[in-house]
């Protein structure tokens, strides 16, 4: 398979990870603290990744500290930001909510694009964002587009907006930026940076809150979102990012409620519906077109 086939490979595998920590997200609202599941996860997913790039970050640190300010705002950006945001705005508005406002990564993409790279989206992306945008609403609304103008939003989705925002300027930074690395020895810089910008937050968090309970159910969370949602996943979109470019990437985060739904029909017992199947029809053609369209 060629360089963009495992791409696509690697950022379906990315979709199908987020859609497991949207279900976390989801579920653990109320229980886990949002802040120290983040820095759990991200410091399980640091003392995992370190034994297997230490020689790594030794050999490229020269790289890396010239491009220390980058990888710190990269960090910042992605590791520190979007996903403590996903489960602080998860307290407080719903599921359909989140979804919703996440569909704007890749309109976020394709501004960033245009300001930074002063890059216009393809007439192939643009067609792929629209079928997918069509497929993924029919999902959302079961079919019943007017269930949106029912809809009620709040503070949790002003949240998701910043977080939206945050990862579509990392995604185009990532592209921007670019820096003769290998993926996880970047990956581990990045975590090197944006575990000890949680801290404070995390601190201030135990102070308010208290400690994130010891359970089996905590454990899982934050052992799967270390490894999959967080190593797996992120690896994989930055290397997509790198060979299909942010505009195009950016558009698989359209099957991440296509395989929340379809993970809910398969572990959580849940119907299978008309528009479940048209939906995720319309999204991967949308997905076809834009990847393979010339």
């Amino acid at each position: 398979m060629s360089a963009r086939h495992w791409a696509v490979v690697g950022l379906l595998l990315t979709a199908l990870a987020w859609a497991g920590n949207a279900l976390i997200a989801r579920a653990s609202a109320g229980t886990l603290p949002p802040i120290s599941l983040s820095f759990w996860r991200w410091t399980l997913a640091l003392l995992l990744l370190l034994p297997f790039t230490i020689r790594g970050l030794w050999q490229y640190r020269g790289l890396l500290l010239d491009n220390g300010l980058r990888v710190v705002v990269l960090a910042a950006l992605s590791i520190s930001s979007y996903n403590t945001l996903l489960y602080q705005a998860a307290q407080s508005t719903s599921a359909i909510n989140l979804t919703l406002v996440g569909t704007g990564l890749p309109v976020t993409a394709f501004f960033w694009s245009i300001v930074l790279l002063r890059q216009w989206p393809a007439r192939a992306t643009i067609a792929g964002a629209s079928l997918g945008l069509c497929g993924l609403l029919l999902i959302l609304t079961g079919g019943q587009p007017t269930r949106l103008l029912g809809l009620h939003f709040n503070d949790g989705d002003l949240i998701m907006l910043v977080a939206v925002l945050s990862w579509g300027l990392y995604t185009v930074l990532l592209q921007r930026w670019v820096m003769p690395v290998p993926g996880l020895v970047l990956m581990a810089a990045m975590l090197l940076c944006g575990v000890p910008l949680l801290v404070p937050f995390f601190l201030w968090e135990l102070m308010h809150r208290g400690s994130m309970p010891i359970t089996w159910e905590a454990a899982g969370a934050v052992g799967y979102t270390a490894v999959f949602a967080s190593l797996v996943a992120y690896v994989a979109w930055n290397n997509g990012v790198k060979v299909l470019g942010p505009a195009t990437a950016s558009l698989f985060s359209y099957l991440v409620p296509a395989f929340t739904a379809l993970l809910g029909i398969m572990l959580l017992g849940e119907q299978l519906h008309w528009y479940h199947l048209a939906g995720g029809a319309l999204t991967f053609t949308g997905l076809l077109v834009a990847t393979r369209w010339r």
